[in-house]
């Protein structure tokens, strides 16, 4: 890196637009006049305004000509000092974007014969390519030659496979190294992109096939350490994606564990918190540190502390790649957490390095946004961070064939970005689920631009994540001591029926346009489990109160219509020991305890049970707003029971009629049932598809903390 002493500074801010700040301690901060140079052509600025600041001054200059951006330009000042023209806020402008958009291949295009390297530069002067042969250490640096519209490429003769890469980029007279933003495979701890040959890993197996819709699906989220870690989990390869894939694994109880018991409790997908190379594990280190994945580094190259090898580049592509196709052949889908809306460190980050200033947002006074909370905030709006993340995103979709992808703070994202995802995923696999936090985050673009949870007009296939699902059957999350609709709380009465109703609303506007926009949880890896919750809101109440509690809570989630979104060991009272934000807590704390199933076994039969009662019969999870509104309704049943029927079902499944009733009280209710001769499937004890009892009168005694489901 060179160091530059300079007196004062010049930036390229728009196309005729040159910024020059002089500090007061250079001659008070005065210049009459400043000049452009590049090579033998001198050309004088104009100066349109001079703006006093507290320790300088700034002026705005006008060029008649266009800088051209990639060449090296000085400008001059009275005095006779001179100073580099550095790239200013010139890179976030539309212009920049037209004129500098490339619509090819990135990244390395490997051959036994030749590699062909291509890097998107635009503001850099210089390119060096850096190869390094690690059977014999020798490091080798080449000229890359720029091309039109920013492209910096070179060809290498030779087989590479193996060879460690980096680019010299020199940007504003700084020398920087970084890897390939596109690398698709890394050294430990992602120090340095490596070059493979894709063909020599294996290939996924095809998407399922049979799936119609999102309202089909039941996600299950989980974490690849977590699933496994835990002494009593039966995993041989315990926190690994190959502990992930094992099959038939059992704890000292008998109790099946990981992948298999998540088969048999009947989910439909599984979601893996972030898998792509990210910060907070060392990888070479004895794996005690923990994190969640959301401190992205490389978003194409799998994470290593998940490997058997994290020094083999093959080790963590093959062995995850092994962990999805076993998924996919026990009939289950993956849907993979991506977090394109920040990255780790941005002044660490190889989009930083390659082309400072582009990739992130700035407010109004030229300082980088921070939305979401950790100090970036990715442009998504800008053409070649759009690239970016679709061809990303489309990545994993074709080399990995993951299913669906849970995008992490999507309300940071623009809303063409997240249609553009779906267009072009729709091309590959329209089954391809897409859903999304939709938060209202504060970064600085246009409210109406966002794909969040207010503009799910314009987002009509992407699913949002419910928070007034959430807050309205639990309480408000970030008040823990909150009552929502499943501890009795009557005040969430009406938001209860509506989210029922796929927060789509009954006759009336809701929240969301199409019943596959709402996700609907009560927990996530995120925040407080709910058993935990309810340790604090009912720890006055026995357990056997907060386990029924917590039955009727995930039963809104199963037999609400929308997408419904469980949270791994939900289903067994999973605990965190009060810890609310787990991100890089140690194991005790973010294990899957599969005790817990062996000692908590009724009340997951009981889930399991709702599960298949919901895959049984097309009523509970319909595609469409229409038909929600055709054959559901609620029944006049008295507050805060809630009951509704759905009529004239008979096509969509076994049964003609169907009642569904909670009553979230510690005492019975009684309802007045519209007819007589009701076969219940399911009871505050069991669900049973076949029946499990009669029921032939009208008057009836609705027990407490309940849920029954009635069929004709």
């Amino acid at each position: 890196m060179i160091i530059i002493e300079r007196l004062f500074y010049a930036y390229l801010d728009d196309v005729n637009i040159i910024t020059i700040l002089l500090p007061m301690s250079y001659h008070n901060g005065e210049s009459k006049g400043f000049s452009l140079k590049v090579g033998d052509h001198t050309e004088k600025l104009a100066i349109s305004e001079k703006i006093r600041l507290h320790d300088r001054v700034k002026y705005i200059c006008h060029t008649d000509k266009e800088p051209e951006i990639g060449l090296t330009y000085c400008v001059m000042d009275e005095h006779g000092g001179e100073t580099d023209l550095q790239i200013g806020a010139i890179i976030r402008t539309p212009q920049f974007d037209e004129k500098f958009y490339y619509d090819g291949p990135m990244g390395i295009q490997y051959s036994p014969e030749r590699t062909i390297f291509t890097l998107w530069a635009p503001t850099a002067t210089q390119c060096q390519l850096k190869l390094a042969n690690t059977d014999d250490a020798e490091i080798n640096h080449y000229e890359m030659t720029r091309m039109e519209r920013g492209i910096w490429v070179i060809t290498v003769e030779g087989d590479l496979e193996g060879y460690h890469y980096t680019y010299l980029v020199c940007v504003n007279l700084q020398w920087r190294e970084a890897v390939d933003p596109y690398v698709v495979a890394v050294t430990a701890n992602g120090e340095q992109g490596v070059i493979i040959d894709l063909n020599r890993t294996p290939v996924v197996s095809k998407p399922l096939t049979g799936f119609n819709s999102p309202t089909d699906a039941i996600i299950y989220e989980a974490h690849i350490r977590d699933l496994t870690i835990h002494p009593n989990s039966g995993v041989t390869d315990k926190g690994l994606y190959l502990g992930a894939s094992e099959k038939d694994t059992f704890t000292s109880h008998g109790q099946l564990t990981g992948l298999s018991y998540i088969k048999d409790l009947g989910v439909t997908h599984i979601e893996l918190l972030p898998l792509h190379d990210f910060a907070g594990v060392d990888e070479l280190g004895d794996k005690e540190d923990y994190n969640w994945g959301y401190n992205p580094i490389h978003f194409n190259a799998p994470e290593g502390s998940y490997s058997s090898n994290c020094q083999d580049p093959y080790a963590r592509i093959n062995e995850l790649k092994k962990l999805i196709d076993i998924v996919h052949k026990e009939g289950l889908r993956v849907i993979l957490d991506v977090v394109y809306n920040h990255v780790y460190i941005r002044e660490d980050s190889s989009f930083e390095k390659i082309v400072p200033g582009y990739y992130f947002r700035h407010d109004q006074n030229g300082m980088p946004s921070n939305g979401t909370g950790v100090g970036n905030d990715i442009a998504s709006e800008r053409k070649m961070v759009r690239k970016f993340i679709v061809e990303s995103v489309l990545f994993w979709k074709k080399e990995y064939g993951i299913d669906g992808f849970r995008f992490d703070l999507m309300g940071i994202l623009d809303i063409e970005t997240m249609n553009d995802i779906r267009k072009s995923l729709d091309l590959l696999d329209p089954s391809t689920i897409m859903i999304g936090e939709g938060w209202d985050l504060n970064t600085p673009i246009a409210i109406d631009t966002k794909a969040s949870i207010r503009n799910q007009k314009k987002l009509p296939r992407v699913g949002q994540f419910n928070d007034f699902f959430r807050d309205t059957v639990k309480g408000n999350t970030f008040n823990l001591h909150d009552k929502g609709y499943a501890l009795g709380n009557e005040r969430y009465f009406e938001a209860a029926k509506k989210i029922l109703a796929g927060s789509v609303g009954l006759k009336e506007k809701g929240l969301f346009q199409e019943p596959i926009q709402s996700v609907n949880y009560i927990e996530s890896h995120d925040n407080h489990t709910f058993w935990d919750k309810l340790l604090l809101c009912e720890k006055e109440e026995p357990e056997d109160i907060r386990k029924k509690q917590q039955r009727l809570a995930t039963a809104f989630v199963l037999l609400s219509q929308g997408v419904p979104f469980l949270h791994c060991g939900q289903e067994f009272l999973r605990t965190k020991k009060g810890n609310g934000n787990s991100y890089r807590s140690p194991n005790d704390i973010n294990q899957v305890d599969w005790d817990r199933v062996y000692e908590n076994k009724e009340h997951v039969d009981y889930i399991k049970g709702l599960i298949k009662l919901r895959k049984s019969h097309q009523a509970f999870r319909f595609h469409s707003t229409e038909l929600i509104n055709k054959h559901m309704s609620f029944l006049p049943v008295e507050k805060p029971v809630i009951g509704y029927t759905l009529r004239d079902v008979r096509k969509f499944g076994i049964w003609s009629e169907i009642i569904v009733l909670f009553n979230p009280l510690k005492t019975e209710r009684h309802v007045s049932l519209p007819t007589v001769d009701w076969t219940v499937i399911a009871d505050q004890n069991m669900v049973e598809i076949n029946g499990i009892h009669q029921i032939n009168e009208k008057e009836w005694s609705l027990p407490p903390l309940s849920v029954y489901v009635l069929v004709k």
